[in-house]
């Protein structure tokens, strides 16, 4: 498949989505201030991003409101507070996660919601409970994306047949979802071929969701780009899950898009990123890259973060033993 686009010119289907407040939600348990949402929700209006995830829709019967923040809930109620009847540009979104989520309950129609995207995650065993979500929401009004998560530990039969599951539904945008940080750009071109053949065939848009375990979140994504990946998520300081994402500011400064501006993202950081990064603990470590190279879950690594430890060559060799 030829490359798409260059250096100098943008691609008009291109949409970045701001995941600051799920992702980075994994990092402090959703505990961000009204005022700190407010502020981004502001910041990606002027900055003319094309939508904001807000958090996930969790079961309020597997998770204890006590222990999180609202938008581990995302009550539709708590969002309109923070966005009115959003008469922007900028559309609204929240994750479903598969067996997490009561989905037929919470998520209401449309017509009575702030949202305008339903993003669905599901592992490759969970795909026709999946299907079974995106038909709900999509008969609900929403434009609805699936992202098959750990895609890294997925076989190559296995994904093609799920792939092919999915496209045959009525979702509208399939995510290439990197949740160890575990592949290089080679691989994502790959992917990428892949998943926008499918998309073609299927008339289906095609997304990615990189992680920073190896520094390569921003280079796996505009290699994604580069090969036709149209739906590029991004966080705001890289913040997300252990190692983090790709960081809004680089994907914005390279960009050609004129109608995207990198300074009140800037300006967000200088007021709330800087003070928010000595309270919590996210980016690039030593110990991220051990679990990316072995292809395993960053968990052991956060717990190695949190405890203080800079024992990286015992840590490589029980990440060895475990494997």
């Amino acid at each position: 498949m030829a490359t798409q686009g260059d250096l100098i010119s943008f691609r008009p289907d291109v949409r970045v989505l701001d995941a600051t407040l799920r992702d980075g939600g994994l990092v402090n348990n959703f505990r961000f201030s009204d005022e700190f949402v407010k502020d981004l929700y502001k910041t990606n209006i002027k900055s003319n991003i094309d939508y904001m995830e807000f958090g996930y829709k969790a079961s309020k019967e597997i998770f204890d409101p006590k222990d999180f923040g609202k938008w581990k809930f995302c009550n539709d109620d708590d969002v309109f507070e923070i966005v009115g009847n959003n008469d922007t540009d900028l559309k609204l979104s929240c994750m479903l996660d598969v067996g997490r989520t009561d989905f037929k309950n919470d998520v209401r129609k449309k017509t009575d919601s702030p949202f305008d995207l339903m993003r669905v995650a599901t592992y490759i065993h969970q795909i026709p409970s999946a299907i079974e979500m995106i038909e709900d929401a999509k008969k609900k009004g929403y434009e609805v994306s699936v992202n098959i998560m750990a895609v890294s530990k997925v076989n190559d039969d296995e994904l093609t047949k799920g792939l092919e599951l999915l496209a045959k539904s009525p979702v509208d945008i399939i995510y290439i979802v990197d949740s160890y940080g575990a592949f290089y750009p080679e691989q994502i071109e790959r992917l990428a071929q892949k998943y926008t053949e499918l998309g073609s065939r299927y008339g289906k848009q095609i997304g990615i969701h990189a992680h920073n375990n190896q520094q390569l979140a921003f280079a796996n994504t505009i290699t994604a780009l580069r090969y036709g990946v149209s739906w590029l998520d991004c966080t705001v300081s890289g913040m997300g899950r252990g190692a983090g994402n790709c960081y809004t500011e680089s994907l914005l400064a390279f960009l050609k898009n004129p109608k995207y501006d990198l300074v009140p993202v800037m300006n967000f950081v200088a007021k709330h990123m800087l003070k928010l990064k000595e309270e919590c603990v996210w980016g690039y470590d030593i110990s991220y890259l051990l679990t990316a190279i072995l292809n395993s879950h960053p968990s052991s690594a956060i717990k190695f973060v949190k405890e203080g430890r800079t024992d990286y060559s015992s840590f490589m060799h029980e990440l060895m033993d475990v494997e």
